[in-house]
């Protein structure tokens, strides 16, 4: 589910509750919202407010650092690859179909993340195209001292970026639990069922509890932007890419 529907979902939830509050408060009996009762309400929802806090720290986080973890991962793996290309290049002319390809692995992992067709692309491809590569590179037949000593480092150099690779693809899914999720959902209904239950009976306060319910619901829907990075309003920019695709092969 994108983003943007799981907000939408809080929204109602969380605005749900405001309103629950407000009918509970025309029908329940007088003597369940009088001063002593209000007090121990108002314990409550200070607990419960303290603890919603914490958690929507621990979200912002953990989305956070996980974004800020694949954006630099995603440089270094556009530096190791131009890294690659260039020690190929040095090895000499017989490294052209492997620099192609390597060419062609940043091309197709563009085009699929970033592309006008999203992430529909075969999930084998890319996966195959870098067998390829390094099958390639082990075909390698050095002649000399120098070319066994660059054969040894772009084999090296291309195990590892492959291992960023699948690396970057493992940590793409979702970082935010769905319990933890639901959990703080329900903690901030129940917020504003008791916002609700004290409120006025006015426009203002009706609005008031509208602008709530959205800012609650839009801090949650940046921070579920941060959790998918690749996709959506705050993704990672594809530059690092680009710009290692635009030297390669040179």
């Amino acid at each position: 589910m994108e983003p943007i529907q799981v907000s939408a979902i809080i929204f109602f939830c969380i605005f749900g509750g405001a309103l629950l509050g407000v009918w509970l408060r025309g029908i329940l009996p007088q003597h369940h919202l009088d001063t002593e009762t209000k007090d121990l309400i108002k314990l409550g929802v200070a607990l419960i407010g303290t603890m919603s806090a914490m958690l929507l720290g621990l979200l912002v986080a953990s989305a956070k650092s996980a974004y800020d973890a694949q954006r630099s991962e995603l440089t270094q793996m556009a530096a190791n690859t131009i890294l690659v290309d260039r020690v190929l290049a040095h090895y000499g002319p017989e490294t052209g179909e492997a620099r192609g390809l390597l060419k062609a692995s940043v091309a197709g992992m563009l085009e699929r993340i970033w592309g006008e067709n999203g992430k529909d692309g075969s999930a084998s491809t890319p996966q195959t195209r870098n067998e390829i590569l390094f099958d390639k590179i082990q075909e390698l037949v050095p002649q000399n001292d120098t070319q066994r000593a660059l054969k040894s480092q772009v084999e090296s150099m291309a195990f590892n970026l492959g291992q960023m690779r699948w690396l970057l693809f493992e940590q793409s899914g979702s970082s935010i639990s769905a319990p933890f999720l639901v959990v703080v959902v329900f903690w901030l209904s129940t917020l504003f069922v008791s916002f609700g239950l004290f409120a006025p009976r006015n426009a203002t306060a009706f609005f008031t509890l509208l602008i709530s319910a959205l800012s609650v619901a839009g801090a949650l829907f940046l921070i579920l932007e941060l959790d998918h990075p690749f996709s959506g309003l705050i993704q990672i920019s594809s530059a690092p890419l680009r710009n290692a695709l635009a030297v390669l092969g040179r």
